[in-house]
């Protein structure tokens, strides 16, 4: 493996914590709610916001899929607000992160959600685009939308080779 690959990883809260919340109900107990006919997974992640006017958002995405092996030229950034992206399916997907190095984005990590997982990129948090893999995917997305620049975006100069090990 060169050293411009990035190894496809299972995504787990601990790996994701320095990045964001893993949205999953794994581990969670469940509040009984409509007279016991429904249960409530509460407080999952929270959206964060920053800057005058801002407001959290619901919105939808429909998203083309990916194959691996994949060259990750691209990444984004959010400083304004959390951004939440949690599937419609059970169908897993790729989330790519990034360490903030000085204001730019370091070596890449790379995880597959495991069915039914969201996740929820915290304030400035360097990702990679919506990335479903092998068939469209729709997700619900949460975040903020309002005055300000809450979209900074960095090509790499040599793209990173993602893939499953």
């Amino acid at each position: 493996m060169s050293d411009r690959q990035i190894p496809v990883e299972p995504l787990t809260q601990a790996a994701f914590a320095p990045f964001g919340t893993l949205i999953d109900r794994a581990g969670i107990a469940p509040r009984p709610m409509n007279a016991g006919k429904a249960r409530r997974f509460h407080d999952l992640a929270q959206v964060a916001v920053a800057g005058a006017g801002g407001r959290v958002v619901i919105g939808a995405v429909e998203a083309d899929p990916y194959t691996l092996p994949l060259r990750l030229s691209l990444v984004e950034r959010h400083p304004l607000g959390a951004q939440a992206f949690i599937p419609l399916d059970a169908a897993p997907f790729l989330v790519v992160v990034c360490p903030d190095e000085g204001g730019t984005p370091g070596r890449p990590l790379a995880f597959l959600t495991a069915p039914g997982q969201g996740v929820c990129y915290a304030p400035g948090t360097w990702h990679g685009v919506l990335t479903p893999l092998d068939r469209p995917q729709d997700f619900w997305v949460i975040d903020r939308d309002g005055p300000g620049v809450n979209l900074e975006e960095h090509r790499f100069g040599e793209p990173w080779i993602i893939s499953f090990a």
